[in-house]
């Protein structure tokens, strides 16, 4: 293969003007277009990693915020345990003053009713006396045993009254 000179030298010159051409008219706007893309995807990218960032920023608020409400929710529920035991204190304090004062008024009642039954008791056994010692007047019973048996009748009677 034999090499022609001439074609080498007139391919580099027809390179060096297309060279020449394409910078003077393509290179420039091909370059610009190039850089104004670069910028672009360089924004992009700055503008990716600006969001990705507030995304980690905004999932750690929402931890913190869901971190307290946790921390929240357990004081409320420890308030409202501790708020239920009082109640419930003061409820069976309550009671238990209740069932006292029911008791003390039972003990009254029993303790008034006693007394009126021991009044009327009394209040029978009065009359039964008085009519015991005026049948006794009224008969003159000479022997002491007829006397006894007198006083047991009279006292039966009574004792089989209402």
């Amino acid at each position: 293969m034999a090499i022609h000179w001439e074609t080498i030298v007139i391919s580099i010159i027809a390179f060096i003007i297309l060279y020449f051409l394409l910078n003077k008219f393509a290179f420039g706007k091909l370059f610009a277009i190039m850089e104004q893309r670069r910028e672009l995807v360089m924004n992009q990218m700055n503008e990716a990693a600006e969001t990705r960032q507030k995304a980690i920023t905004y999932v750690e608020e929402q931890k913190q915020a869901l971190e307290q409400a946790r921390k929240d929710a357990h004081e409320i529920i420890e308030r409202s345990k501790q708020t239920s035991d009082k109640q419930a204190e003061q409820i069976m304090e309550l009671a238990k003053e209740e069932a006292a004062r029911l008791k003390s008024e039972a003990v009254r009642d029993i303790e008034n009713e006693k007394n009126k039954a021991v009044a009327e008791l009394r209040n029978e056994l009065g009359t039964a006396s008085v009519k015991i010692a005026s049948k006794l007047i009224e008969r003159e019973v000479k022997s002491d045993k007829a006397q006894e048996e007198l006083v047991d009748q009279y006292l039966k009677e009574v004792g089989g009254r209402p």
